[in-house]
């Protein structure tokens, strides 16, 4: 038997150096894209690369310690990491192919023999006997026209697709966190805003029912007043829901329950933001992004699949050896002329399934077309992703010039009727609406240096960006080499 070991193990490693049907895969070529954008000036951009973690280039100590949180006790990032260790494992699994797979088994059984009408199994012609039995079986399958090694590369460019879907979700995580912060910061902002807003309002009305005693002023006057007061009123309560349910979307970013949220707000004042966002070129955006990264290991699962379906319509061969012995007694199992042993050679080939390989062929292939497509459509997806932000960041800086000169004229009007007033020249009316103007302007003003900051954030997550300090503790990163012949 020793013998008929050896002979599996040679023939496994001659038949291993079978070829892998199918076509091989090879990374798409760039797209023949010089810029982003329609125009040549990007939107005041610069060519050096953005660093993984962007949100520390908006200066908040306390905000790199809710992304780190974030990181931390996530459950989303929890079951990514899950699902690439479960991906990791199955592909090893599959690996465990390339290999003779060797059992061992023992039996015993209590037998007893009708000798009155057949012959005794025994030797000896004892009827009644305990039979012991042991033996080693050894099985194999060559990958001769790289069945399995077309599976495992399938199943490792799976398991790539797994592990940029954690960097993905590492990604997404962090730019949905600093958005929600910077939303929050916002809406807190507006909200102080809205009741300086309504305060004002409840002033003016009081003074011009002051007036309306008097005679100086008519019920029309006071009825536009109340009016003004009651729609400023409207607006607080949607924006403190708004504001309520970002705080509560911020505690299960951070993996918390609303109840049990306790960090601090961060201001829109404790953030500063860059004059020039650092852009890669259109060559190494899909370099950095996870999705057009997961999309390609996809094609590759797609492409070795095709050679999956192809090998399972080519001849199979198996080969399986036993050894062992059996003897009434225990001891006396692997004694001379109580082994046994086998050497077994197979050859299985499709010949007629009504269709079936052939259409599973037919059926990768199209999967294969598929995924192509899919993958050139993510790409077109990441440059519009880019082209959409640099657009809106340079329209955000118009907006948000606009909203601050009108800031900036509101307050000097406010400023020069509070001046007139205290020379008598205007009421304490044209006063409090000078204030109203310029909190109104004030209000656009956080909206739209809100919208800005939540555009560079949406600019950073569309260029993508490897963050290779968290996702080197998330997973196996030693891959199953697969060396096809």
């Amino acid at each position: 038997m020793r013998t008929s070991l050896m002979t599996v193990s040679g023939l496994s490693m001659l038949l291993c150096a079978g070829c892998a049907v199918g076509p091989d895969f090879h990374k798409p070529a760039s797209p023949n894209v010089a810029q982003y954008t329609r125009e040549v000036n990007e939107a005041k951009v610069d060519s050096t690369t953005p660093t993984s973690k962007w949100w520390e280039t908006l200066g908040s100590t306390q905000l790199n310690e809710l992304v780190a949180q974030a990181f931390k006790n996530n459950p989303n990032i929890v079951a990514a990491q899950a699902a690439l260790r479960l991906a990791h494992e199955n592909t090893a699994a599959q690996f465990g192919s390339y290999f003779p797979q060797i059992q061992g088994s023992y039996s015993a059984s209590r037998q007893k023999n009708a000798v009155g009408t057949i012959s005794p199994t025994l030797t000896s012609g004892d009827a009644l006997y305990t039979l012991h039995t042991a033996q080693l079986n050894v099985s194999y399958t060559p990958d001769v026209f790289g069945l399995n090694s077309r599976q495992v590369e399938s199943m490792q460019a799976q398991e790539d697709v797994q592990r940029f879907q954690v960097e993905a979700t590492y990604q997404t995580l962090s730019a949905n966190l600093v958005g929600a912060v910077i939303q929050e910061a916002a809406l807190t902002e507006q909200v102080r805003a809205v009741r300086d807003i309504v305060q004002t309002n409840e002033q003016a009305l009081a003074v011009l029912r002051k007036q309306q005693a008097l005679g100086y002023v008519g019920a029309l006057d006071v009825a536009a007043q109340e009016s003004a007061l009651v729609q400023a009123r409207l607006v607080q309560p949607p924006l403190m829901k708004q504001l309520e349910q970002t705080r509560d979307l911020i505690a299960v970013l951070l993996g918390t329950s609303p109840a049990n949220l306790s960090a601090q707000a961060i201001s829109l004042a404790d953030l500063r933001l860059e004059p020039n966002v650092p852009l890669v070129v259109p060559s190494q955006l899909l370099e950095r992004r996870p999705d057009v990264a997961a999309a390609q290991a996809q094609l590759h699962a797609a492409t070795a699949q095709v050679g999956v379906a192809i090998a399972n319509r080519l001849p199979q061969l198996s080969i399986s050896a036993v050894d062992g012995g059996s003897s009434t007694t225990f001891s006396s199992m692997f004694a001379d002329g109580n082994k046994f042993w086998s050497l077994t050679g197979g050859l299985v080939q499709p010949i007629w399934d009504f269709g079936v390989l052939k259409h599973r062929q037919g059926a990768a292939e199209a999967a294969l077309e598929q995924a192509k497509a899919q993958y050139q459509s993510t790409v077109l997806q990441a440059f519009q992703n880019v082209a959409d932000c640099l657009y809106a960041i340079k329209h955000d800086a118009q907006s948000e010039q606009v909203a601050l000169d009108m800031e900036r004229v509101a307050k000097r009007t406010l400023d020069l009727t509070q001046r007139q007033h205290e020379l008598g020249s205007v009421n304490s009316l044209a006063v409090l609406t000078a204030q109203q103007a310029y909190l109104q302007a004030r209000l656009g003003s956080i909206q739209a240096k809100a919208g800005r900051y939540l555009d560079v954030v949406a600019l950073h997550q569309a260029l993508g960006g490897r963050l290779a300090e968290p996702a080197s503790d998330i997973a196996p990163q030693s891959k199953i080499e697969v060396h096809s012949p």
